[in-house]
Formats: C-alpha cells, sequence, structure tokens
C-alpha cells in the first residue's frame, strides 16, 4: 500500500513538472515575441505562478518551481538579455527593450576583438596608400607587382627606422632604375636604386654575396642608409640627393628635381594632399 502511494506521489509530481516546464516554454517564447514585436516588457515584473496555472490545479512544488526557474535562465542567457533575475516563488524579469540590438552588438564587438582591423597596417604588408602606389608603378612602368613589392614594404620600414618619406625612397628607385631589380648602370651600380657595391660595402654586410643588392629587401635597406649618409654629410635633402647620384657640382641640381618630381606624382597616386615643397627640404 505504501509503495502504490509513492509511486502515485512520484508521478503526480513528474507530471507537475512537466507541466510547469511547459508553462515556462510558453511563457519565455511570449517573452521573445514581446521583444520581436519591440514591445516594452521591461514592465514585467513580479509575474506569478498564479498567473499562468489555473487556481483549480494544484500548484507547483519548490523543486518544480527550481526547474522552471533554471530552464527561464538558461535560455534568457542564450539571448544575451543584459539582466535576468529569478526567485521562487514568483519569477521577475526585466529585459531591455533593445536586447536583440544589445545581443547583436555584443557578437559584433566580439568578433572586432578577435580580427584585427582590416585597415591597419601589419608587419610585411604595404599600408594602404602605398598599395595604391604600387598598382600605379605596376601599370605605368610594366613591372610584376609580386616582384616589386617586397621593395615597397622594405621602403615603408626603412623609411620609418631612418625618419624619411617612404614616397622619396620609391621615387629615387624610379629615377634610378625604373624599377627594375636587375638593372646594372655601365659604372656598375645595381639593381633598383642603383647602389656602388664596391662603395658601400660597409652597408652590404661582410657576410653578403656578389648578387646581395639584386635582392629588392637588401638593395633598398642599403640605398635608404647611404641616403642617410649623405643627409649627415650635408645637412639638407637637396645636397643628400646630389650625393647620391654623385652630381654634388651640378649647380642646377637637376637630379634632386627629377626626384621631388617623381615623389609629387606619387603622393597624388597615394591619395595625399600635395605639399608644396623647397628643393633644399628633407623628404
Amino acid at each position: 500500500m505504501k509503495h502504490a502511494t509513492r509511486i502515485k506521489t512520484f508521478a503526480r509530481q513528474a507530471g507537475g513538472a512537466v507541466r510547469s516546464l511547459a508553462q515556462g516554454a510558453v511563457f519565455t517564447a511570449g517573452i521573445m515575441g514581446l521583444t520581436h514585436l519591440g514591445g516594452n516588457v521591461a514592465g514585467i515584473t513580479g509575474i506569478e505562478f498564479g498567473d499562468l496555472v489555473s487556481q483549480n490545479e494544484q500548484g507547483p512544488t519548490t523543486a518544480e518551481m527550481a526547474m522552471v526557474a533554471n530552464g527561464f535562465d538558461r535560455f534568457a542567457q542564450r539571448l544575451s538579455l543584459t539582466e535576468v533575475e529569478t526567485q521562487a516563488p514568483t519569477l521577475h524579469a526585466s529585459f531591455p527593450d533593445n536586447a536583440p540590438k544589445l545581443a547583436l552588438q555584443t557578437e559584433l564587438d566580439e568578433l572586432a576583438t578577435e580580427n584585427a582591423d582590416p585597415f591597419v597596417q601589419e608587419d610585411g604588408a604595404l599600408s594602404a596608400e602605398m598599395a595604391r602606389v604600387l598598382d600605379w608603378i605596376s601599370d605605368t612602368y610594366r613591372v610584376s607587382e609580386a616582384a616589386l613589392e617586397p621593395a615597397l614594404v622594405e621602403a615603408e620600414s626603412a623609411a620609418r627606422q631612418l625618419g624619411f618619406d617612404p614616397l622619396l625612397i620609391v621615387a629615387i628607385m624610379g629615377i634610378e632604375s625604373s624599377y627594375n631589380p636587375r638593372a646594372v648602370s655601365h659604372v656598375g651600380a645595381q639593381g633598383l636604386m642603383q647602389v656602388m657595391p664596391r662603395y658601400h660595402k660597409d652597408k652590404i654586410g661582410p657576410n653578403a654575396g656578389r648578387n646581395a643588392l639584386f635582392d629588392p629587401e637588401t638593395n633598398v635597406r642599403v640605398g635608404a642608409l647611404v641616403l642617410q649618409e649623405g643627409l649627415q654629410r650635408y645637412g639638407s635633402m637637396q645636397r643628400a640627393l646630389q650625393y647620391y647620384n654623385g652630381s654634388l657640382k651640378d649647380p642646377k641640381a637637376r637630379y634632386t628635381r627629377k626626384v621631388m618630381a617623381l615623389k609629387k606624382r606619387l603622393m597624388t597616386v597615394a591619395g595625399r594632399t600635395a605639399e608644396p615643397m623647397m628643393i633644399g627640404q628633407a623628404g
């Protein structure tokens, strides 16, 4: 007899729990609908089980209410609602009007944190303005973008280290070699920036091979150091460029004018506002 009574009691409690869970699901679905329609559900507070369960039926037990509250809390967390408080025997729900928007914004913020800003320059990558310059050079001088890109990356890196405008270095490449990394002059200057190996062994490095200056990155690095050397010796960019070209005695500074004219063109291609620059001003 006692066993039969226990079985009936257990069955009644299990049925009550299932019924309460179903009612909780209906309740949360209703809240979702109100939120989706933009209704103000912030005022729905202090919702009693008596509002959801017929007064003629036996009320849920404490265990049943805890099950429903737990299920409701997990469901609310999945919706990324900012404030959910669960109490027994009262469910207190406070949802912001813009809960769906807040949830979407939270996901976007997390994605922004996980993924770097695509417009920020990373190590080994061209800046946005230098990428435009690369496209223009490739089309104008008919050179391979893949072959030239490492040189422009190095131009930006060397410019940052030495305090130059990277477009000045790129302009020197254009005047010296027309962006041909295999160029060789009749006096033995090599590569993109036409560096004379016999004069700059200290900058190339003692362990460099005979063809080191045909490597675009090495050539640009050494060329930038030669320009820095000229600036330190003579104190002006005009004289530094004339030193670079070996034309210090040219009173008209024709080489400097050519470099600066190409630099001005590159500034336009890069999207910069053109700035007036005197010949003797640092680049």
